[in-house]
């Protein structure tokens, strides 16, 4: 099979490498720039994650922990600018590509990290941040999550919160929140938003997948949905099948063009068939052969999250 184009919405590979020690271009983990050299072209959305017990444990509060985290992944891109570089529109996307180079996109798993206040969106913007889940499994100031507190929606600051990323063109991501929250943002937002890593609830019944009624919104919204190959989001026999499953149910729902990868890479454990991100061309292959028509495949492989950038 010919190299494959790959545009992914989550990693949580730039925080394995600072608390691991390991670099982006070869490391122990799901996601090293060695993996990604076979495909045509590579695109990854790298999230700045960490916990409140990880950041307690380096003596350090949650704002302080993201200049740590945005100082590893900006110590990668220098370490392997030969490779990759980060970029914030699709416009640089190309540009990366025509140099041989894959195409970095900053993002942030937990608006705790930016204390949770709009003031501070200015500099993440600066900073070259594409998108900002609202919350991680905490409920935050922003709003409950999936996990915690799931009946809160979006605060005063969490509206105004969403409203300044839409102003800065920050992407909201929806992944982690509380359905509540998601309501809330689907009624406020103006631009496209995205879920960047989750699946289809109807298909596995997890508190962090997706209802029929939150894809359509997505949808409708012109966003994104990552599909996520975590296990217990997967569900089921846990295999490209069960992938394939949730796949269906976006396409069903009228998804084509809003469904992406959002593997969850180094975040979590992975389906038994998606050890590392070099197998994907397994899962591409495995649809070809079940018939999808090869434009549905590339579109979500790499074209549908291209769109969001641009």
């Amino acid at each position: 099979m010919k190299p494959i184009s790959v545009f992914d919405a989550h990693c949580d590979t730039i925080s394995r490498c600072y608390y691991l020690h390991e670099g982006l271009r070869c490391n122990t983990g799901d996601l090293s720039l060695e993996k990604t050299e076979r495909f045509a072209r590579y695109c990854q959305f790298f999230a700045l994650w960490t916990t409140k017990e990880y950041a307690d444990g380096d003596g350090c509060t949650m704002e302080e922990a993201y200049h740590t985290l945005l100082g590893c992944f900006r110590t990668q891109m220098a370490c392997n600018s030969d490779k990759i570089i980060q970029c914030r529109t699709a416009q640089d996307v190309e540009q990366a590509h025509r140099c041989g180079k894959a195409a970095a996109f900053l993002t942030v798993e937990g608006a705790e990290l930016l204390g949770c206040d709009p003031a501070r969106l200015d500099q993440a913007a600066i900073d070259g941040v594409t998108a900002i889940n609202l919350t991680w499994n905490y409920a935050n100031a922003l709003s409950g999550s999936s996990k915690e507190r799931p009946e809160r929606g979006l605060s005063t600051v969490g509206r105004d919160f969403v409203r300044k990323m839409e102003d800065l063109h920050i992407l909201v991501d929806v992944s982690h929140l509380s359905e509540a929250g998601f309501w809330d943002v689907a009624e406020i937002a103006s631009r496209p938003f995205i879920a960047s890593h989750s699946n289809a609830k109807s298909v596995w019944n997890h508190t962090r997948n997706l209802t029929n009624e939150q894809i359509t919104a997505i949808i409708e919204n012109q966003g994104v949905i990552g599909l996520n190959f975590y296990e217990g989001f997967v569900g089921g026999s846990r295999d490209l099948d069960m992938v394939r499953a949730h796949l269906d149910r976006i396409l069903e729902l009228g998804g084509a063009g809003n469904v992406a990868l959002g593997g969850d890479w180094d975040g979590c454990d992975l389906i038994g068939d998606l050890p590392a991100i070099d197998s994907l061309p397994r899962l591409y292959e495995h649809l070809l052969l079940r018939g999808y028509e090869e434009t549905v495949v590339q579109n979500l492989f790499y074209n549908n999250l291209m769109r969001v950038v641009r």
